[in-house]
This record gives C-alpha cells, structure tokens and sequence, in this order.
C-alpha cells in the first residue's frame, strides 16, 4: 500500500455553499473550514469530501459532456429524495433509469440518487 484515501475534492463557485448543500443530502458535519476550502465527513479523522474555489467554474454541460466523476447517493426512495435534494438547489438531469435519476448540483456537477 502506498497510501490512504483522504478524500475527494470537488471543484466549485462556493465552497461553503456547496459543502452546505452536501451536508444536508449526505447527512454528514463540516471538519475543515478555510476561506476557499471546506471539508465535510462524518468526523475530522475521516476521509471527507472537500470543495475548493476555482475561478471562472463551467460545470460540464451533461450529457454533452463528460464529468468525468461523480457521487452516487444511495436513497430509499428515489421520488422522495428527489423532491428533497431539489428543495436544497439540485436540479433534475436528463438520463437515469429506473433505479437511480441523474440531478445537478447548485454548482452544476452532476450526481446520482440511486435505489436498490
């Protein structure tokens, strides 16, 4: 092994906005907080999943174009959680299928509530 997952860093507008978003629909607390820069996961001693301001962020323009990664959610009931992530900003995508819908993000990146 050469090393351990720390976290997954999501480039973004507005860290805090976003990370706020993100805790909401992960259930997860806020571990780091620096202007341009916030963490949040389940405890500090975690791996996490962090935002970073970029200037000038273009969220991909799905499904033209690839976002090359993105977070699966996974959610009892697809209607329920839909309705729920799009009270906190997300917006419904194109594509998905019967066990999983596409949305975006405030900031654009797409992601996936998934039922089994």
């Amino acid at each position: 092994m050469i090393g351990r997952w720390h976290g997954l860093v999501i480039d973004c507008p507005d860290p805090r906005g976003l990370a706020e978003f993100y805790e909401k629909v992960l259930g997860m607390i806020r571990v780091q907080d620096d202007d341009g820069f916030v963490v949040i996961g389940d405890a500090p001693d975690r791996p996490g999943v962090a935002f970073a301001r970029v200037a000038d962020w273009q969220p991909p323009k799905w499904p033209d174009e690839s976002a090359h990664m993105h977070l699966d959610v996974r959610v009892d009931d697809l209607a329920a959680a839909g309705a729920q992530v799009e009270a906190l900003g997300a917006r419904r995508l194109d594509g998905g299928g019967e066990r999983f819908h596409v949305y975006a993000d405030p900031a654009g990146h797409p992601f996936c509530l998934v039922s089994f």
